[in-house]
């Protein structure tokens, strides 16, 4: 079990707004408006939130939506945690961004802004977020941004639509010369649910993209990350042994490691350390300032409107057991990289219809017990 004062909160996602410009079909909301909602917190209650959070820690602080450039006040609001001491990124779908928004955006003191683009075309983009144009106007944004020097990533939800780009995707994310691309497997949340059945990937093929991410992280161009893809941490753990076993040099993946396995807590916005952080380094706060352990998986922890976020970081249920890896079911509690893995808490809680500590279903690794004495922890952390 992980100790409370051993769980930072390094990444909190505040869901700025409820609003949206588009209607993508896996966004984890059911419902989505094409305006502000009376239920956003206020600008006097934003900044309140951002106060408490700041003096209790100084996590990177993600504005993200709905659509964030929906809400007027979004400039004020990053300045003003950038005044409390907050590390700010923005996650937009880039539609909005024009010269000024762009300026705007670099003058409120955000650090990195993240763009979702899911196609590598206009017709797989364009069908996948429901709005024809949007992946050149996401594309426009993109560049208004790159050319103020701004930090830019690009987030790409991979699905059975898009899977066969995957190559054309990371040239594109190289050639644009984003920062980072984070790779987003679809979790089965919101309109998910609707389309888990047709385009989730099958556990083998998932696997197949996770070392895919591996073999391309090896070419050092650009900074990898898979998001809601904990088993990425085995599947890493797993080459580098079997490298090592091969009497194969083994050069670490950019923004991941600086030598085997010895420097997994890079810094800033490329902060990593294992598979699952959700409660334990990680957590999502809604539209109406309820809290989440993570965007994905609907249990709440409390509202930062009626509590502390002090007191619901260190004292929510769903918090300290999200923290206690003994408490794992199925395959994943006698598995050997569970504490560098975890599963995905929100994948197993969709299977089993609210177990979010059952074993993650999308995982094709069988786990063995060790056979030489050492205990399955050992067996995590000895490659």
């Amino acid at each position: 079990m992980i100790l409370v004062s051993q769980c930072v909160p390094r990444l909190v996602f505040w869901e700025t707004t409820a609003g949206c410009n588009l209607e993508c079909i896996h966004c984890r909301r059911l419902e989505v408006s094409r305006q502000l909602m009376q239920s956003d917190l206020s600008t006097e209650a934003a900044r309140a939130f951002v106060d408490d959070l700041a003096a209790y820690a100084k996590p990177i602080l993600v504005l993200s939506g709905g659509e964030p450039l929906f809400r007027p006040d979004i400039f004020e609001i990053a300045r003003h945690a950038r005044a409390r001491g907050l590390p700010v990124a923005l996650a937009t779908n880039g539609t909005l961004i024009n010269a000024q928004v762009a300026r705007a955006i670099v003058e409120a003191g955000i650090q990195r802004v993240a763009i979702s683009i899911d196609g590598a075309d206009e017709q797989t983009h364009d069908a996948f977020r429901q709005q024809p144009g949007s992946l050149a106007a996401a594309l426009a944004g993109f560049a208004q941004l790159k050319r103020l020097g701004m930090s830019l990533q690009i987030n790409c939800t991979i699905t059975r639509h898009n899977v066969h780009q995957l190559d054309l995707l990371y040239t594109r994310a190289v050639e644009l010369g984003a920062d980072a691309l984070h790779l987003f497997m679809l979790v089965p949340v919101g309109c998910g649910v609707q389309i888990a059945a047709t385009n989730m990937l099958p556990a083998d093929q998932y696997e197949s993209v996770l070392h895919w991410m591996y073999d391309r992280s090896r070419e050092g161009r650009i900074h990898l990350k898979a998001t809601c893809a904990p088993h990425y941490f085995r599947v890493l753990r797993q080459r580098i042994a079997a490298e090592r076993r091969a009497n194969t040099r083994t050069t670490a993946p950019t923004g991941q490691e600086s030598g085997p396995l010895r420097a997994m807590h890079p810094q800033g916005m490329a902060a990593m350390t294992k598979g699952c952080l959700a409660g334990s380094a990680v957590c999502f706060v809604s539209h109406t300032g309820e809290v989440f352990p993570c965007g994905y998986l609907p249990v709440s922890a409390g509202n930062v409107t009626r509590q502390p976020f002090a007191e619901i970081w260190e004292r929510a249920p769903v918090f300290q057991r999200l923290r206690n890896d003994e408490l794992l079911g199925g395959k994943c509690g006698v598995c050997e990289f569970k504490r560098v893995c975890m599963g995905c808490r929100a994948r197993a809680f969709y299977e089993t219809h609210g177990d979010y500590m059952a074993e993650e279903p999308y995982c094709i690794y069988e786990p063995r017990r060790a056979h030489d004495g050492r205990s399955a922890d050992n067996l995590s952390t000895a490659i």
